[in-house]
C-alpha cells in the first residue's frame, strides 16, 4: 500500500505520528514521509530518534515547519503527496475552553484547509483522526472535532467520484499518551503519593493502544471509498480499577467531574446505528448522502447493527479487570507495577 508512496502526517511529532512513522518505516518502503508540524525542537528530537532506529531509512523523512491554519504552506507541503493522515489539533479540553477562537482556527479552519489543499493537490486519500468527544459533544474540543468530521466527510462531495477520498478514524484517549490519566497517576506515584484523585467513582473510558490506532488508520487508507467513520472494537475500564492496577493498596479521593468531562464516552450513538455496520474488529458508520453508492462502496463482510445500538464505554461488552490492566500497562512499558509497591 505504501510502497514508493509519499505520505504526509500533520501533527506528526505527537504520540500517534511517532508510532505511525515507525510502523510505516518498519513494515513498508515508502518514497518519503513528511512530518508537518509547528515545533522545530520536537522535529529535531524525532529525527535523531529515527536516525538511530532506522539508519538506512531516515533519509526518507522530511520535516516541514508549518501550521494547518496556513493554507499556502499546506499547498506547498501537499505537492506530490499520495496519502495524508491528519492528526494535528488542539486536543486539551481546558485549553480549548479558555482559548475558543484558537481552537476553532486550528480544529475547524485547519480542517477546511486540509480538505481544499488535498483536493487541489490531487492527494489520493486523507484519513482524519477523530475522538469520542466529538460524539454528543459537551465541550468546545468535542464540538470543533464534530465540525471537523463533517467537513472531511463532505469533502468527498467536493472532490468528485475520481478525486480525493476522505474518511475518519475515531477513538478515545490512547493509553499512555500525553495528557491522559496514566502519566498523571504515574507522576503522583513517583512523587510518593498514596492517594490518587478520581473525578467520579463510576467513570469509565475506552482502552486503545497506539498500535491499535495505527492499525485502524492503515485499514482506512487501504479500504475507504469515501465518507466512512472507522471505530475499533476495544474494551472499557473503570478509572478506579486503573488506579488499583497502578498502585497496590491505593487510596482514592473523589474530586468531581471537571468542566467539559463526561462520565462515560460514546463512539456510536443510537441515531448513528441506522448506518452502522459491525465487522470482526471494528465498526463502520457509513455516510448518508446522495453521492454514496451503498452497493459499490460498502466494505463487504459487515453486518448491520440493531437500530438503537449504542457503543458506550459504560455498557460495553468487553472490560479490562485490574489484573488485565496491570498486564496491559507492563506490556506497553507504560508502568512497571512492582517497582512502586
Amino acid at each position: 500500500m505504501f510502497e514508493d508512496k509519499a505520505i504526509l502526517v500533520t501533527g506528526g511529532t505527537g504520540s500517534f505520528g511517532n508510532r505511525f512513522t515507525e510502523r510505516v518505516l518498519r513494515e513498508y518502503n515508502p518514497k518519503k514521509i513528511i512530518i508537518y508540524s509547528r515545533d522545530e525542537f520536537k522535529q529535531d528530537v524525532m529525527k535523531k530518534k529515527f536516525s538511530i532506529m532506522f539508519p538506512d531509512k531516515v533519509h526518507k523523512l522530511r520535516f516541514f515547519i508549518g501550521d494547518v491554519r496556513d493554507k499556502e504552506r499546506l499547498y506547498r507541503a501537499f505537492d506530490g503527496v499520495d496519502y495524508v493522515v491528519h492528526s494535528a489539533a488542539m486536543k486539551q479540553v481546558p485549553a480549548c475552553e479558555y482559548n475558543p477562537f484558537e481552537a476553532i482556527k486550528t480544529n475547524i479552519h485547519g480542517a477546511q484547509n486540509i480538505v481544499d489543499a488535498a483536493i487541489d493537490c490531487k492527494v489520493k486519500k486523507v484519513v482524519a483522526l477523530s475522538t469520542d468527544k466529538a460524539v454528543n459533544p459537551i465541550n468546545l474540543y468535542g464540538g470543533t472535532k464534530l465540525v471537523s468530521d463533517k467537513l472531511f466527510i463532505s469533502g468527498n462531495a467536493y472532490s468528485g467520484g475520481a478525486g480525493t477520498i476522505f474518511s475518519i478514524v475515531r477513538y478515545g484517549n490512547v493509553a499512555g499518551s500525553r495528557g491522559s490519566v496514566i502519566p498523571f497517576f504515574k507522576e503522583l506515584i513517583e512523587a510518593g503519593k498514596r492517594e490518587l484523585p478520581i473525578t467520579d467513582y463510576g467513570m469509565t473510558r475506552f482502552w486503545i493502544t497506539l498500535d491499535q490506532g495505527v492499525d485502524l488508520v492503515f485499514k482506512a487508507l487501504k479500504e475507504a471509498r469515501g465518507g466512512e467513520t472507522y471505530i475499533s472494537k476495544i474494551p472499557s475500564f473503570k478509572i478506579t480499577d486503573l488506579a488499583k492496577a497502578m498502585l497496590n493498596d491505593v487510596e482514592m479521593k473523589e474530586v468531581g467531574i471537571r468542566e467539559g468531562e463526561k462520565l462515560h464516552e460514546v463512539m456510536v450513538t443510537k441515531d448513528d446505528s441506522r448506518n452502522t455496520y459491525e465487522y470482526e474488529k471494528h465498526y463502520i458508520i457509513y455516510p448518508v448522502f446522495d453521492w454514496w453508492n451503498s452497493i459499490n462502496y460498502m466494505t463487504p463482510g459487515g453486518e448491520k447493527v440493531e437500530d438503537g445500538f449504542e457503543y458506550n464505554s459504560g455498557t460495553n461488552s468487553q472490560w479490562l479487570s485490574v489484573e488485565e490492566l496491570r498486564h496491559e500497562l507492563n506490556i506497553l512499558g507504560l508502568y512497571q507495577y512492582p517497582k512502586y509497591n
